[in-house]
């Protein structure tokens, strides 16, 4: 059964007065669940002090958070298309709120990563409905890339600001407060929604087969990746983690097959535009955030900094993403949206290669000096990439596709921490030189693979 809209109604319902409360509101709440996965990657040496978790468990913290946040991100973009973005995005913020309060109150290491499963999933919901809120909001091509451009903005400064915060609210208030600084905006973007204007549905059947498989199959090459770097990666628990995770995988391919409404139409697949934006878009999250999750340690670890330390050596680097942002746009304006995904992906593979000489001994100005282009290229890659995702596909499939996009970025992100903890441990408890130069360089030659994909493969303008 499909429920009928009165095209004039619906767009009376989007027009410019709500755009503006609807524009705030997507931001806020991108920005917070952002802020979260940064934040915490600085309060991570006081939850293993507190909690007595290990580099795995460290590593789950993050990563039970990414996971989730891109499994279910899957079918979350899909439930804003079917549910309506509003009623979607208040669910999400309403779920995330709880969470993180469960996080706050976490009495152990087990429970906490518990918690962040939830809040991970709960993220899903909000990154996709956030985005397709603007989609629906804007009606005017330009006006809907210069408010995404804005989304983008807030997206990645808590990429970089994250860090600050973490380390100032572990160092005064300790880390339970990093959780508790999200029910305070939850409560805020909740009463904006008030005055936004409802959004259109399209219901479909729920895919949960598709679902499962999709959790299964993150959560099995998680697993493998973090705990191949402490059991051996020939062990018994590391081989089945890597064979659910390809066994899922082939499952979830014919699931979509065959499911009359899929979470992921691979139609959508079938476009050129929209798996090359996928592809760079798990390049550079696995770039960005395994730098902010190495760089969180090594400033603790290797150089022992206090989280405030540690944090304001992030405070250039938001500089640096928020000017960059805001330039992305007009750039793409000008030269077109290709040549900016192109260079934005070769600045920031240029930035692993820089960081590779990185050591205990290297200069605090050399080390920031060296963080340059790790700003510069994610920052200007991300917005083109997504007004090129969203222009490449239907206005109905806006959250399908958000979801896709930003699934693959959650994913590529977890999959970089979960690398880079790996050969950060080295087998042991410390800090490994050689596993964090290793890990640069695997990161480093991705993005090298995915800049020639998007030169080659992207449609010129």
């Amino acid at each position: 059964m499909s429920v009928v809209l009165d095209p004039p109604r619906v767009r009376s319902s989007l027009s410019a007065p709500s755009s503006p409360v609807a524009l705030i509101a997507a931001l806020l709440g991108f920005t917070v669940i952002t802020i979260d996965v940064t934040a915490v990657n600085i309060a991570l040496p006081d939850i293993r002090d507190s909690l007595h978790g290990g580099m795995a468990g460290l590593q789950w913290v993050v990563d039970a958070y990414t996971l989730m946040f891109a499994a279910l991100m899957l079918s979350a973009g899909a439930l804003a298309d079917r549910a309506g973005a509003r009623r979607a995005y208040a669910w999400g913020v309403g779920l995330f709120t709880v969470a993180s309060l469960a996080c706050a109150l976490a009495p152990g290491i087990g429970s906490l990563i518990a918690a962040r499963v939830a809040q991970g999933g709960a993220a899903a919901i909000v990154m996709p409905a956030s985005l397709a809120l603007i989609r629906q909001a804007y009606d005017d091509p330009r006006r809907r890339a210069r408010a995404i451009a804005l989304w983008t903005v807030g997206g990645s400064v808590a990429v970089a600001v994250g860090p600050v915060l973490g380390g100032v609210l572990t160092e005064t208030a300790g880390w339970r407060a990093v959780f508790l600084l999200n029910l305070p905006v939850g409560a805020l973007i909740l009463a904006l929604l008030t005055r936004t204007a409802a959004s259109p549905r399209r219901p479909a059947p729920l895919d949960l087969v598709g679902q499962v498989t999709a959790v299964l199959a993150l959560a099995g090459l998680a697993f493998a990746v973090i705990e191949g770097g402490h059991l051996g990666w020939t062990s018994a628990p590391v081989l089945a983690a890597f064979a659910v995770a390809v066994g899922a995988g082939f499952a979830f391919h014919a699931a979509e097959k065959r499911h009359r409404a899929p979470m992921v139409p691979l139609e959508l697949l079938r476009r050129r535009p929209v798996t090359v934006a996928l592809a760079v878009g798990f390049a550079v999250n696995a770039g960005f955030y395994g730098v902010t999750f190495l760089l969180g340690l090594y400033y603790q670890q290797l150089r022992g900094m206090s989280g405030v330390e540690a944090g304001l050596m992030f405070v250039p680097l938001a500089v640096l993403i928020t000017a960059t942002n805001l330039m992305s746009p007009r750039a793409a304006e000008r030269f077109g949206r290709r040549p900016v995904i192109v260079v934005g992906q070769a600045v920031l593979a240029l930035a692993m290669f820089a960081l590779l000489p990185l050591g205990a001994e290297t200069p605090l100005w050399l080390v920031l000096l060296l963080l340059v282009p790790t700003g510069l290229g994610g920052a200007f890659a991300v917005p083109a990439l997504t007004a090129q995702l969203m222009d490449s596909v239907p206005g109905e499939r806006a959250g399908t596709a958000s979801g896709l996009l930003n699934s693959l970025r959650q994913t590529g992100g977890a999959m970089s921490v979960a690398l880079f903890g790996a050969l950060l441990a080295g087998g042991g408890s410390g800090f490994s030189l050689a596993g964090m130069h290793l890990g640069l360089l695997v990161v480093g030659l991705l993005l090298c693979v995915t800049t020639a994909l998007a030169a080659w493969l992207l449609p010129r303008g």
